[in-house]
């Protein structure tokens, strides 16, 4: 009974242990990729939105933009999202798993850095960093935030993913989707258009569905890498937005679904709900 005990003791004191160092570590990974995010930052011009920015832009999109933002709003530069849901882990199945997070983006650069918390067991966690920043894509899940599950960072199909996801949430800081901020867009039929986002040699789209009220509800596109067996492929992708209140003088959504569009149905991964909202205007 004695050495049970002791096995058992020995037991918790290490994932204890373990835990500490990862989360100290996690920490450090953190604010390096913060810094990184901070030091990508660039002046955000105009300070606020204008009317006139709408005139040559498609119909739907005229009306989101009449909808979304308010006469003079401030440009959003910055901001702190705190996010909970559950996230959908299993291959073959569906596994949803809980999360919460926090997340930092800035506008000018586009960049973003999601820190996730994910709890896969009583008591265990998986930490995970989803950014770009400065160009570069990073996807990073790790066991109490110490041991790797698989790490992929730099250019290309990584930089493409998370530049698209960047693109998508923008209806949550909708005066990034504005020409001035480096979006274009272009006419699709009344309820959607396409909308483009260059940053350096990257470039990416994604087909915005407005729906009867005006509003964002949709997000796709035709091919968004994604990592399966190591490797990425492109599948077609979707965001679902709903949920629309109203924030320091600007309509965003509150809740959202992203998933992949495989040939056998839809295939839902994420689901969660913003729960609080701390905006940087220019």
């Amino acid at each position: 009974m004695d050495l049970l005990l002791t096995v058992v003791f020995v037991a918790v004191l290490t994932f204890v242990g373990l835990s500490i160092i990862g989360a100290v570590r996690w920490a450090a990974a953190t604010r390096g990729l913060r810094a990184g995010l901070q030091a990508a930052r660039q002046t955000v011009k105009p300070d606020r939105f204008e009317a006139r920015e709408l005139q040559r832009l498609p119909e739907p999109v005229q009306r989101y933009f009449r909808l979304a933002l308010t006469a003079g709003q401030p440009i959003v530069r910055g901001l702190r999202v705190e996010h909970a849901g559950r996230l959908n882990i299993g291959k073959s199945s569906d596994n949803w798993k809980p999360f919460t997070s926090g997340q930092q983006v800035c506008t000018r650069r586009p960049g973003f850095l999601w820190d996730a918390r994910v709890r896969v067991a009583p008591g265990v966690t998986v930490h995970v960093h989803d950014a770009y920043v400065a160009g570069e894509g990073t996807l990073h899940p790790a066991l109490l935030g110490l041991l790797p599950l698989g790490k992929q960072h730099g250019k290309g199909a990584i930089a493409e993913a998370e530049l698209l996801r960047y693109l998508a949430e923008a209806v949550c800081y909708p005066t990034a989707l504005l020409p001035s901020q480096g979006v274009s867009w272009q006419a699709v039929d009344a309820h959607s258009a396409t909308a483009t986002l260059r940053d350096g040699e990257l470039s990416v789209s994604l087909l915005f569905c407005f729906n009867d009220a005006g509003l964002v509800e949709s997000v796709r596109a035709d091919a968004r890498p994604c990592l399966l067996a190591g490797r990425f492929v492109s599948l077609p992708w979707e965001g679902l937005w709903s949920d629309h209140e109203q924030q320091h003088g600007m309509c965003v959504p509150m809740r959202g679904e992203v998933r992949w569009l495989l040939p056998g149905g839809p295939k839902p991964y994420w689901q969660g709900r913003i729960g609080r909202l701390d905006y940087e205007f220019s």
